[in-house]
């Protein structure tokens, strides 16, 4: 067993019904397992939902709830993408203070180093879209931080493998 603790992107394909997020959840929670950050979403296919999850763990822990997730019967496939190229991304939206031209100026050039957006504006806040893998999107927090951040929503990962080499999720079996 590696004792070793890291974060691990899983991927769930669910039957885009009632219930299913609710018992995925429940497997986490009476397991004692955080979940991290929790993205669900619509896929190509209107009866079926992919759930990114960001969980903390050795190898032997990420195993299990792998395990446990494909025994849940609303799963269609699950995946560890830790280790796999993907592609991750978060989408944060953050309204920060600008009561001054240096602060609007401030802002403005991060923005544009960045590559974000600034999406809403009153005169003494901007509210900015930023979306980038996590560790894009905890520098740009570090640098705004200084200027007061007045409200934050961060979506948490979403995530697919890359096509590189043709690979799909859907070629992975359920077991």
């Amino acid at each position: 067993m590696d004792g070793h603790y890291r974060k691990h992107i899983i991927s769930v394909l669910v039957e885009n019904q009632p219930g299913a997020l609710a018992r995925i959840i429940e497997l986490f929670s009476a397991r004692g397992y955080n979940i991290e950050s929790l993205n669900v979403g619509h896929t190509e296919d209107p009866t079926i939902s992919r759930i990114t999850m960001v969980a903390k763990g050795d190898e032997h822990t990420i195993e299990q709830i792998v395990k446990q997730l494909r025994r849940l019967i609303d799963v269609f496939k699950v995946r560890d993408l830790t280790d796999k190229k993907k592609l991750d991304r978060e989408l944060l939206i953050v309204r920060v203070n600008v009561e001054t031209p240096e602060k609007k100026d401030e802002v403005k050039r991060l923005v544009d180093i960045f590559g974000a957006q600034i999406v809403d504006v009153s005169h003494d806040t901007y509210t900015v879209e930023l979306t980038g893998d996590e560790e894009q999107v905890d520098a740009f927090l570090e640098l705004i931080k200084p200027l007061g951040i007045r409200e934050m929503a961060r979506t948490g990962r979403v995530a697919m493998v890359r096509a590189l080499q043709g690979e799909t999720f859907g070629e992975e079996s359920k077991h």
